[in-house]
């Protein structure tokens, strides 16, 4: 059973946007293009970009995520 523990990325940064996150040990990825109300945390944080790819990271390898709102050109 997984409980939505209502990111507040929902609230505060609009439907689409860009993450990035930086890992232990110094690496960061970039993410673009997340649907914000996909948001899933837990031991796995789960989301879906808007091209349907989810992806899956562990919690516990994770000091700090950056989370940009993306806006319509």
């Amino acid at each position: 059973m997984n409980i939505d523990l209502k990111s507040s990325v929902t609230e505060k940064s609009g439907q689409i946007t860009t993450q990035i996150i930086h890992f232990v040990g110094g690496e960061k990825r970039t993410f673009n293009n997340i649907v914000s109300t996909s948001i899933r945390q837990g031991q796995f944080t789960k989301f879906h970009l808007k091209d349907g790819t989810w992806i899956m990271i562990n919690d516990k390898n994770v000091l700090c995520i950056e989370v940009f709102e993306e806006k319509d050109v």
